[in-house]
């Protein structure tokens, strides 16, 4: 009998509710009773909360209840999804009440030197979430399930605080999180086009009985980050900036969300990044000031000169 056969017919007998032994393993399954207590231990490993007794009228059983466990996770498979539980927390996600419940199935049907393994692993690791704390939108349950369904909705939108809120029919395509912020990607029927809106600007929403069709092989993700980048319309603007570094900002600099989508070459202590020339003097004065004396910018010559208009400016703003 294959191995996946012996480990499911040891586990259906543990799951009898009676004690059984190894010896009347060994006897129905005729097995060595050594390679009974591989198979245990195999079980146990992968998840199985088999319970040990020894002595004379000890045996194997399994722990109460858990014949209502749905799937088997291995011992990485449960710190994985401990740890992501505390990643999604710490990113504000709807369903953590339905996390939370599934980490404590997984507590209940682990023995106590699985949890005890486990609990090292789970204290091992601590997410620090830029914002001091996460509001859990209300909305995000809703607009998922919309987004599940393909149910058009009506929300009223804050656009910013200085315009009034406007309702809108939206049909919401797929859910973002980005930058501690989420966001919601549909078709607005007001605009005519897609659309991104931030899910905290929802002021009220209302799930419509109309459904819509998502267009084939559509990416959330490229229209928002298209929409966060600036459009480079003229390519014969497009020039060389390059710049010298330590390793470590370069890096730091080449991963950058803007920056890293023009990079063109890079070694150990140099970066080349295509770019139109009036986006570079427009944005990238302001990214890398921060980076103070460790980037030197070797070209173009004319955001050298910028860097120091800009510097000028806040030094005689900051003199006032």
């Amino acid at each position: 009998m294959p191995k996946i056969d012996n480990t499911l017919a040891i586990l259906w007998m543990l799951r009898s509710g009676e004690k059984i032994t190894a010896k009347q393993i060994s006897e129905k399954l005729e097995m060595n009773i050594r390679t009974v207590y591989r198979y245990i231990d195999t079980l146990s490993i992968s998840g199985v909360p088999i319970i040990s007794e020894s002595g004379h009228n000890g045996g194997y059983t399994l722990l109460d209840n858990y014949i209502e466990a749905p799937l088997f996770f291995d011992y990485e498979e449960q710190i994985s999804l401990y740890h992501a539980a505390v990643f999604a927390e710490e990113a504000g996600y709807y369903g953590g009440e339905a996390l939370n419940r599934a980490i404590s199935k997984l507590r209940n049907y682990s023995n106590q030197e699985q949890e005890t393994k486990i609990n090292h692993h789970l204290n091992s690791l601590e997410v620090i979430s830029r914002l001091n704390s996460l509001s859990r939108d209300p909305f995000l349950s809703e607009l998922e399930k919309a987004v599940a369904d393909a149910h058009t909705v009506k929300i009223q939108y804050n656009k910013n605080a200085e315009e009034k809120s406007a309702y809108r029919i939206f049909d919401p395509y797929r859910i973002i999180y980005w930058n501690n912020k989420w966001y919601v990607i549909g078709f607005c029927h007001l605009r005519n086009e897609i659309r991104s809106f931030r899910v905290d600007r929802i002021q009220s929403l209302m799930l419509t009985e109309i459904k819509f069709n998502r267009p084939e092989n559509f990416s959330a993700r490229d229209f928002f980050m298209k929409n966060l980048l600036p459009a480079i319309e003229d390519k014969e603007a497009i020039i060389s900036l390059v710049m010298n570094g330590n390793t470590r900002t370069l890096d730091d600099i080449c991963q950058h969300w803007f920056l890293g989508h023009y990079l063109q070459e890079r070694t150990s202590n140099q970066a080349v990044f295509l770019l139109d020339k009036d986006i570079i003097h427009q944005y990238v004065p302001y990214l890398l000031l921060p980076y103070g004396k460790s980037i030197q910018v070797i070209e173009p010559i004319s955001l050298k000169k910028r860097i120091i208009e800009v510097l000028s400016e806040l030094i005689k703003f900051h003199q006032v």
